[in-house]
């Protein structure tokens, strides 16, 4: 065994969501894509199935399902970011949901829920001073979108 690889149940759509997911990740491809060979309760022979994909250089498979399950936040995949650029970036073409970010996390148009974490953040909330760490974790939570001047501001005060 290689990884675990995350399979995501989507309606139909996995091809358009990998695609869209590749278009703004590093290291990222749609390595296959495979076809039913026969019919199945939500889909015909030949529609796409399954979609084998890479994101930042980890496995993912997208099964087209059905519209049985969909996506909540008890899943979310974490983007690590070094800018305000990357944040501002991955925010606006991830976010569909606006009334749904808090705290730099974002829901797609497929339903996924995504965390753009900046770096400094991380390395931040985990300070060993307690009282700095409470600035910025104080700070972040009033935050829909990670703003790294204001996280790195209530650090130093």
């Amino acid at each position: 065994m290689k990884s675990i690889v995350p399979c995501l149940w989507f309606d139909a759509n996995a091809e358009d969501a990998a695609t869209f997911y590749v278009s703004l990740l590093p290291e990222s491809r749609i390595d296959a894509v495979h076809r039913a060979p026969a019919d199945y309760p939500s889909g015909k022979a030949g529609a796409v199935l399954t979609v084998e994909f890479t994101l930042l250089g980890r496995p993912f498979l997208g099964l087209n399902g059905g519209p049985r399950f969909t996506f909540n936040e008890a899943l979310s995949f974490q983007i690590p970011v070094e800018t305000q650029a990357e944040v501002d970036r991955l925010s606006d073409a991830l976010s569909a949901v606006p009334a749904a970010e808090q705290c730099g996390w974002v829901k797609d148009r497929f339903g996924l829920s995504w965390q753009i974490v900046p770096v400094q953040l991380v390395r931040l909330v985990c300070d060993p001073d307690p009282a700095r760490a409470k600035r910025v974790f104080t700070a972040m939570m009033d935050m829909k979108r990670i703003d790294i001047a204001a996280i790195l501001a209530a650090a130093e005060a």
